[in-house]
């Protein structure tokens, strides 16, 4: 989300500490503030002050640029009336922040009372008024139909036990939980986050012992706590994300990734999905075609070729019948059809063949072997070797839901999540970056300047040709560099002179020297290919890069390869994270309007994306009538 004068926000326990911190940071980006407290004293003047800061925006100014709400977190009516107020006040609501918590004085199993002043009230403020506080701001988000931010304050015991006030880190573990647990608001273009900063210098700080502190490595600074707070409003990927700050690691998302797909359930239900008509009775065939490697070489046509397969029933366990309806069409198609990805020597890769062509498609689930819970007609992705054919036996644990098998859904796939991923991990993406996605207006590029954008980034692109800089200025790209009009050394070294901080390079050869040069201090290249040196007559060769290591130590550069292969266990949570993104119009797809019909067009299609003239995504459609009908429905 980008701060813009004239949103609002609702800060609880706004009067002191970190509350305090982000009402002030949020004035100054001229946003109206609704400040929630209990000390009515310390309310009003924090009112005060930063309605001084919100009103450098808005000369004459006819209603209250922020306003204090005394309240009680514990007190439903109390909360129900603060967020009433708000909305009466600002017509709508862009951002919650809901930080009041206390700490307990005394360890529950040793407390002789009933817990009313002491442990109850601490799971009161810190988890039920949370709780509470954001069933409220989801409603009013919902109301006014607006995208919106909620984050839950949590703490770094909401990850490792506070052992002096376990009361206080289970509540913390709660926020985080529920936080996680509401996800899938995203589609409805609401984001629900939670900031988890270890011990900061308040008054809640204050009581805590000072060995635990100097272990930890002292305070956490206050700035840093703010700034944590405004990568999760800016970053429109994360949802249902937990970001924990501590002064040994800085700033990082926990659970990781890889954790969290364990504890994220799919946003969506496949059941309840799109389930084609009359597929559940579609007869099946005896055979079917599909693309084979039956020779060595880099030239797509020459080394393929359609033959017929046999369709063996019943579906052995454990696997599904797919259907292929849509194919996507990759620049190292020419990789694969020369043995590239096979480990070993020419004999022998040799030896492997013939081998099923073609990384990744979308279809239906046609059939079922024995402990496959999917239901025939079920739309699914795949992305193993052999999806250039009409139908594939797949293991039904490779499959990954979808909620459509539709063109744009094949973009997401190999593209998509290269960009997703690489990004992430081999990025390591914040927000306040300049970002340099090179081929933009391929299938990736697409992906990479759009989510580089939606972290809060600017963006600098790179194309050849007028649709293609229309087609990424339409995403939001910040600076498009056209190759045949313009020099791109020239103009990165006069718009950036400090250089680039994160590089998305997939060109390789003379392109990767210039993004090396180009790179900052800190900065990070990250490899995805390089398609300027996949075509030629003997295809892909090794380059020679002198000077490299020189050249990244001098200014503690990171030059990442990235193969997607290897984060296959990351491929369902961003798959659905491009889906939710795509579905509440935050995210485009671009699929080459050229028509490819039928598995004869493959060789044409692939030969078409190497020939530089694609715009977006190359599909081809395996099966033309299957999929006219559908586009008809």
């Amino acid at each position: 989300m980008e701060l813009k004068p004239g949103m609002s926000a609702l800060v609880t326990g706004g009067a002191s500490g970190i509350g305090k911190a982000l009402c002030f940071a949020l004035a100054k980006e001229g946003i109206h503030v609704t400040v929630v407290d209990y000390s009515e004293g310390e309310g009003q003047e924090v009112t005060f002050l930063i309605g001084k800061e919100i009103e450098k925006f808005y000369p004459g100014l006819k209603f209250p640029s922020s306003i204090f709400v005394k309240c009680d977190v514990t007190n439903a009516g109390d909360i129900a009336a603060a967020f009433k107020k708000h909305l009466e006040t600002y017509g709508g609501l862009d951002i919650c922040i809901n930080n009041a918590g206390i700490g307990t004085s005394v360890l529950f199993h040793k407390d002789e009372s009933d817990g009313n002043s002491t442990w109850r009230r601490t799971v009161d403020v810190n988890l039920i008024a949370v709780i509470d506080c954001t069933r409220h701001a989801i409603k009013a988000m919902r109301s006014t139909k607006k995208h919106g931010v909620i984050i839950n304050l949590g703490s770094g015991s909401s990850f490792s036990p506070l052992y002096t006030d376990p009361v206080y880190s289970a509540t913390k573990g709660g926020v985080v939980m529920l936080t996680r647990s509401l996800y899938s608001l995203i589609r409805e273009g609401i984001r629900v986050t939670a900031l988890c900063p270890e011990f900061v210098q308040t008054k809640l700080g204050s009581t805590v012992s000072p060995r635990l502190i100097e272990s930890l490595g002292g305070f956490i600074n206050m700035e840093t706590v703010v700034d944590g707070a405004f990568k999760l409003i800016k970053d429109e990927s994360k949802a249902g994300a937990c970001l924990f700050i501590s002064n040994r690691k800085g700033m990082e998302y926990i659970p990781a990734v890889i954790e969290g797909k364990r504890g994220i359930l799919p946003s969506y239900n496949v059941k309840g999905s799109f389930i084609h008509p009359g597929v559940s009775n579609l007869n099946l065939p005896h055979s079917y075609e599909k693309i084979v490697v039956h020779s060595l070489d880099h030239n797509f046509r020459a080394a393929t070729k359609i033959v017929p397969s046999q369709l063996s029933l019943p579906i052995k366990p454990g696997c599904a019948l797919v259907k292929v309806l849509y194919a996507g069409v990759n620049a190292s198609d020419v990789n694969f059809s020369s043995g590239r990805y096979f480990s070993g020597g020419k004999a022998d890769i040799t030896q492997r063949l013939p081998f099923d062509a073609g990384f990744e498609a979308v279809g239906l689930i046609a059939a079922v072997g024995e402990s496959v819970h999917l239901k025939v007609g079920t739309p699914v992705a795949l992305m193993t070797f052999g999806s250039y054919a009409e139908f594939t036996v797949v293991p039904a644990k490779h499959l990954l839901p979808v909620p459509r098998p539709d063109p744009e859904v094949v973009a997401m796939l190999t593209s998509g999540l290269t960009a997703s991923i690489a990004l992430e991990r081999a990025g390591q993406m914040e927000s306040g970056q300049v970002v340099l996605v090179t081929a933009a207006a391929g299938g990736t590029g697409q992906f990479a300047v759009q989510l580089a954008r939606l972290a809060g980034n600017k963006v600098v692109a790179t194309c050849g040709g007028e649709s293609k800089a229309s087609l990424l200025k339409s995403l939001g790209v910040d600076c498009v560099i056209d190759y045949r009009k313009e020099n791109i050394k020239a103009v990165l070294k006069k718009e950036f002179p400090k250089g680039v901080d994160i590089i998305y390079e997939s060109v390789g050869g003379e392109m990767f020297d210039l993004c090396l040069n180009a790179l900052a201090v800190y900065g990070r290249l990250i490899v995805i290919g390089m398609i300027s040196q996949y075509q030629g007559e003997h295809g892909w060769e090794p380059r020679n890069y002198t000077g490299l290591c020189e050249k990244i130590l001098a200014k503690s550069q990171t030059v990442a390869g990235f193969f997607l292969v290897q984060y296959a266990h990351l491929w369902q949570q961003h798959l659905n994270k491009l889906f939710d993104l795509f579905s509440t119009g935050k995210l485009k797809v671009s699929v080459d309007p050229k028509k490819f019909l039928g598995l004869k067009s493959v060789a044409d299609a692939v030969e078409y994306l190497h020939s530089g003239q694609s715009l977006g995504k190359v599909v081809v459609c395996i099966d033309p009538a299957f999929c006219h009908q559908s586009s008809k429905l």
